[in-house]
């Protein structure tokens, strides 16, 4: 197994009869991104260096008789995205390392022998959100409270565990739940009124624990719930008639022998009307309640008219000031004023603070009076352009969300007026000192010669920006509190800094997605529905936006993969040479990869490449040499190929052939780290 070549990118042994120990030597595969080893007859313990496949997305190893713990060091497998170790014979407890993974979407460990408390660690692991299953194992104690942060789950499991106190009431926020097992537990208290809020909801199991308190009023609104298992507790009262209740078929309530009323076919005893009190008795009750009343309305009027008064001095006070800035950006970043704007940019000067026009404003290099040693790019709204202001909203609304090495860090922001008492707005940004990848990738004919070749990106750089740009987004997509769809991916956003680290940028068109259970599918917000038309650039739109789709982060991986082959093919989307039904994506696809690779790919990086060879080593045997130049040449053709594939794959004209920005950034660390193991 050692022996295996580190390209390795898939190792599938599953459903066979394999025996014996998994061997120590797995570590050296580092190139996998999916090892499935289940539903065999291993046995031993999991080997701690199976932390060292960093480039891990699927890791399967159910159905076997391994024993022992779950390795700490696979808190090192940071790109995991689906992890299965059920039904198995792991003992101890499950390690707080886990909760390093970030990308992981699927972590199944049911039916082990695991103990110890559920770790809070694992419930805030941001991108959960197919699957948490913990059932059949031996987990005590209380839930914590941090399950209410899996938002975008849709099943967990948490049944014949020994799991007991009350069921927190933050389950309620879990709103894309569709399965939630909790049977065979300890549990006891009331169900708390918040699952009304799992609209979404289709399987609930509450059965065999110590719960009471009556069957929560609206449950029986849950549409989608069609099945339910409250059996074995000791709950009490009516039991509704209506939604699931109205179908023996779907839901059990035996074993509750307070409970009243349902359908008929239930045979329960019926519910105690309630006894109306006395007249007489309840109108001498009323009297003192009478007289509270009173006294708190005549306190309840004053203490108004004391507000009031405050907020007119108040409005009244502040009418001389400049107006608030609208968004609590302001909280995180200390406003500017638009004179010290004024000033930064030398009076917002064309000629030579110019950096950039764009469709909602222009960008100009300034330097802020309290900071002269750091540049600054200062992005001023044309608020008098349609959309501008809504563009300014949605950039201030995704800038205060976020924060990640990859994306254009905001410096501060300013919500004003101009000197002739008009709105200003402009936003303060990082200077870029290498300016956008467009430049790069297009340098402008006025060049000359030099600065060209200083201009040029070796594929190494590349790959770099690459990697940068597939880490934004998936960290916009799956790892911020809110899916967010940037809708504008393209070389001009992405903007280099001094060592050409890619930061993703220009957030005007940014949409925040929401959950719908009732369509299964992530939805714009209230606020964002009214710009849906909004959309991109032409040559990055994803076609279904073209058919008046809804936004979606597959619209932002198309866009990715338009950038990708713009990279590596060096030609723009919008190239005259894409014409008669032909693109850039049917452009590289025809081609046959990777023999014929260096026909599509920018013929910079082929001289690059063609200098590599010409400057190797000087060896005295010439075939010896050749030898070595056909096996460098063959690697470097199958990593382009590679890249230009993936590019391929994300730009798919249907978005469900599409990856998911969790796979790409998997896809392109790997072939970045086996352009590493060339040597160069």
């Amino acid at each position: 197994m050692a022996n295996l070549t580190t390209n390795l990118v898939q190792l599938d042994f599953s459903n066979n009869k394999i025996y014996g120990s998994i061997p120590q030597g797995i570590q050296t595969l580092v190139g996998l991104t999916k090892l499935l080893l289940g539903s065999n007859q291993l046995t031993g313990s999991i080997p701690p260096g199976m932390g060292l496949l960093q480039n891990l997305g699927i890791l399967d190893l159910v159905e076997n008789k391994l024993v022992g713990p779950i390795p700490p060091s696979f808190g090192n497998l940071t790109r995991l995205i689906q992890l299965y170790l059920s039904d198995n014979d792991l003992t101890g407890l499950i390690p707080l390392s886990l909760g390093d993974c970030k990308s992981l979407q699927v972590l199944d460990l049911h039916m082990n022998r695991l103990s110890g408390s559920i770790p809070k660690q694992v419930l805030e692991l941001p991108a959960l959100s197919l699957m948490l299953n913990l059932a059949i194992n031996s987990f005590p104690g209380a839930l914590p409270v941090e399950v209410g942060k899996l938002k975008n789950l849709e099943e967990l499991y948490l049944s014949e565990n020994k799991l007991s106190g009350e069921i927190p009431s933050a389950i309620g926020q879990c709103s894309s739940l569709k399965y939630l097992y909790m049977n065979n537990n300890f549990f006891r208290g009331n169900i708390p009124p918040s699952f009304i809020f799992l609209k979404g909801l289709e399987e609930l199991f509450l059965s065999d624990n110590n719960l009471s308190g009556m069957i929560p009023e609206g449950f029986e609104n849950l549409r989608m719930l069609i099945k339910m298992n409250l059996s074995r507790n000791n709950l009490e009262g009516a039991v509704p008639e209506e939604g699931v209740f109205n179908n023996i078929t779907a839901f059990s309530i035996e074993g509750n022998s307070k409970l009243c009323g349902g359908i008929p076919i239930l045979k329960l005893p019926n519910c105690p009307i309630p006894i109306k009190p006395n007249m007489e008795q309840t109108q001498e009750k009323s009297k003192p309640t009478k007289v509270i009343i009173i006294i708190i309305v005549v306190v309840v009027l004053f203490l108004t008219l004391i507000v009031f008064s405050t907020i007119l001095y108040l409005i009244k006070k502040s009418k001389t000031k400049l107006p608030p800035t609208p968004l609590d950006v302001g909280i995180r970043f200390k406003a500017v004023s638009y004179n010290a704007l004024l000033k930064a940019t030398n009076e917002f000067n064309n000629s030579t603070n110019l950096l950039g026009v764009g469709s909602f404003g222009s960008v100009y290099r300034g330097i802020l009076q309290q900071n002269e040693s750091n540049p600054v790019a200062v992005k001023v709204l044309h608020l008098q352009q349609k959309g501008a202001t809504k563009s300014f909203m949605a950039e201030c609304n995704t800038l205060r969300e976020i924060r990640h090495r990859n994306l254009l860090k905001i410096v501060t922001v300013c919500s004003s007026t101009d000197f002739q008492g008009n709105p200003f707005r402009a936003l303060v940004f990082e200077f870029m000192v290498n300016g956008s990848l467009e430049s790069w990738l297009h340098p402008t004919v006025s060049h000359n010669e030099d600065q060209l070749q200083e201009k040029n990106l070796n594929l190494e750089r590349r790959l770099n920006i690459a990697v940068d740009v597939a880490s934004a987004l998936n960290y916009l997509h799956h790892e911020s509190q809110s899916p967010i769809v940037h809708c504008d991916v393209k070389p001009s956003n992405v903007l280099l800094d001094d060592d050409l680290t890619a930061h993703v940028g220009d957030f005007g068109l940014a949409k925040f997605l929401n959950f719908s259970p009732s369509s299964n599918s992530r939805q714009l917000n209230e606020q964002d529905a009214s710009s849906i038309a909004i959309k991109g650039s032409i040559g990055y739109v994803s076609p279904e936006y073209g058919m008046g789709g809804e936004v979606s982060t597959q619209g932002d991986v198309y866009s990715y993969g338009i950038l990708l082959l713009e990279m590596f093919t060096g030609k723009r989307p919008t190239d005259d040479m894409f014409k008669d039904g032909t693109n850039i994506h049917n452009y590289s696809k025809t081609h046959e990869l990777p023999e014929r690779v260096e026909e599509i790919i920018d013929s910079r990086l082929m001289l690059e490449l063609r200098e590599d060879h010409n400057d190797a080593e000087i060896v005295t045997s010439s075939m010896l040499r050749n030898e070595r130049r056909i096996i460098a040449r063959d690697k470097m053709r199958q990593i382009l190929a590679s890249v230009v594939q993936i590019g391929v794959k994300c730009s798919s004209e249907l978005p469900s052939n599409r990856s998911s920005m969790n796979e790409v950034v998997v896809g392109v660390q790997t072939v970045k780290n086996q352009f590493h193991g060339l040597g160069r």
